[in-house]
């Protein structure tokens, strides 16, 4: 399996950087950007961040201007820009509002700013907005091509669309899935573009932990702990991966290269199962992972392209968990914990 290297020359391989009180960067691990906060420093503070800490992957939610505007002139870091789920249906109505969504959003950054990714739609499929993603993607996809701009068009999902997940090779996608889903992963397939993916092993050993053993949730186990045919799993992030590949190919989708386009653990908000000690080793495990260019059981020889959510606690979250997936505090940009 070639893993379609030749669509992503511009993930290069890892370098690690090691940098007192914050995290190990490598260049294909980028860090998601929310800005669902009132505390949250200025954007050039922010990209100062990334610059100082080597991380030269950034995912936005959406066409920010005050974002886009303090990327400007630096462009080592690859960008990747979310279309506002509530713009869909009028993006998907027309070509000319794809067009007009375009040149209002995107344009003015291209000689600046290194957009790399488009992403239509945040976890939409399956859902009843859903079907609109595969029209809105085809608009942009034939507007980049049209003007040979080095930009793919892809969505971002989550493991919602998988009705079965165990053991990984058992991986199927749910009937809404499959009619919203597998249209648009043959759509990519044909494009050589990835589905990016939302992987969080945290969920499903918070609503399991009886029956998912911590150290096998954040990839701290030495030894096999799911054996599923010829293929073993030590950590339940590979696990998840490769039953969304299994999912895949079972649609008649192989080889579609797959980015973790969100992954990472609570450092408070639910007891003992969210500490900045748990927090740090799942997602220093992650970054590891990633540096190893191992890939999983399923696909040993690819390395994985994957993205940690998120750069700083957003307080106008919902409360609980979702306030404290991040890794530096907004008002002062210190760490939550060290992540090596």
């Amino acid at each position: 399996m070639n893993c379609l290297k030749k669509t992503f020359l511009f993930l290069l391989s890892c370098t690690a950087i090691l940098l007192s009180n914050s995290i190990v960067a490598a260049t294909n691990v980028g860090l998601n950007y929310g800005l669902l906060g009132d505390n949250l420093p200025p954007p050039p503070q922010v990209i100062n961040l990334y610059k100082s800490i080597g991380i030269n992957k950034v995912r936005i939610f959406d066409p920010n201007v005050e974002v886009l505007n303090a990327l400007r002139g630096h462009q080592d870091i690859s960008v990747t820009v979310g279309v506002k789920d509530q713009d869909l249906a009028a993006l998907a109505a027309s070509e000319e509002a794809v067009k007009s969504w375009f040149t209002t959003n995107i344009e003015s950054y291209l000689a600046d700013v290194n957009i790399t990714f488009i992403t239509v739609g945040n976890e939409v499929i399956p859902g009843p907005i859903g079907p609109q993603v595969l029209p809105v993607m085809t608009s942009l996809t034939n507007l980049v091509k049209s003007r040979n701009l080095p930009i793919f068009i892809s969505t971002v999902v989550s493991m919602a669309n998988l009705g079965q997940s165990y053991p990984p090779s058992a991986g199927t996608f749910t009937s809404q899935a499959r009619e919203q889903l597998t249209p648009v992963l043959k759509f990519l397939s044909q494009t050589n573009t990835p589905i990016l993916v939302n992987i969080y092993p945290y969920f499903p050993y918070a609503s399991d932990p009886v029956n998912i053993h911590l150290d096998y949730a954040i990839s701290k186990s030495e030894t096999v702990v799911v054996q599923d045919g010829s293929l073993g799993y030590s950590n339940l992030f590979d696990a998840m991966f490769d039953a969304f590949l299994w999912a895949m190919e079972k649609e008649g989708v192989k080889d579609l290269p797959m980015v973790v386009s969100e992954t990472g653990w609570p450092s408070a908000g639910n007891g003992e199962f969210t500490t900045t000690d748990i927090a740090g080793t799942y997602n220093g495990n992650f970054v590891k992972h990633i540096e190893s260019g191992k890939g999983t059981p399923k696909r040993p020889n690819c390395s994985i392209d994957g993205y940690l959510f998120a750069t700083f606690n957003e307080n106008l979250k919902p409360a609980g968990t979702e306030q404290h997936f991040g890794l530096y505090e907004p008002t002062d940009m210190k760490p939550v914990y060290k992540l090596f």
